[in-house]
């Protein structure tokens, strides 16, 4: 469910917390699937507040933006969890959240969260020269890679970018021929071997369902 505009105010004007519920920022990349975690778990308490997903071409702002957006919600939840992984923030952002008494999710980022934390690190040894794409990757490939790195424009900087990869993964979230005919295109445009591997949702839905679960229990005693 996404963030509700109207329901968070007492007749005072004054905010009010949202017991039993909790708030997502999450990263605008996941929002798709997200909220189709949420659909199919009927988890209605949990709200979305989504942040920009291109935070991630300056991975230095994205620890301010969490900040100031759980700085803006946090009087209104009992609980709210960052639905970021480290997502190039060299550990700042787990610490910023720390400080600020939030969870996060564990792992470097989205590809390592949604194939599994622990399957993507024992992978991690020989398979360094793997480009990921995630679902979200493939629907954007064109926004988030093929024009930021001035490939439409300078087609013979691919082998600049590329030179040391030998193949695309593609990170299924879900079982879409279109995105998979896609994700193959986008290998092909890059010169690097295709392969698709299913992975669901990974780590996410495990992640969801614990801060689901948190939320319909009693808020933790002060002091």
């Amino acid at each position: 469910m996404m963030l509700p505009d109207d329901d968070i105010l007492t007749q005072d004007g004054l905010a009010r917390i949202a017991r039993g519920r909790a708030l997502l920022i999450a990263c605008g990349a996941l929002a798709h699937e997200i909220l189709a975690l949420i659909r199919i778990n009927g988890w209605d308490h949990l709200d979305l507040q989504c942040l920009p997903a291109n935070l991630h071409l300056y991975p230095d702002r994205i620890t301010p933006a969490v900040e100031a957006a759980v700085t803006e919600y946090r009087a209104r939840y009992d609980r709210i969890m960052v639905v970021y992984a480290d997502c190039g923030t060299g550990g700042i952002l787990q610490k910023k959240c720390k400080e600020l008494g939030i969870e996060m999710v564990e792992g470097p980022h989205c590809y390592s969260f949604f194939e599994g934390n622990a399957t993507f690190a024992a992978r991690a040894e020989t398979e360094f020269t793997a480009f990921y794409l995630t679902d979200f990757l493939v629907r954007q490939f064109d926004a988030f890679v093929w024009r930021p790195m001035g490939l439409d424009r300078h087609p013979g900087l691919r082998d600049t970018y590329f030179g040391n990869y030998t193949k695309l993964v593609y990170l299924a979230q879900t079982d879409d021929p279109v995105l998979s005919a896609k994700a193959a295109d986008c290998a092909e445009r890059l010169g690097l071997a295709y392969e698709r591997r299913w992975t669901g949702y990974g780590d996410l839905a495990d992640v969801l369902r614990d801060i689901a679960v948190k939320a319909l229990e009693p808020p933790p005693a002060l002091g």
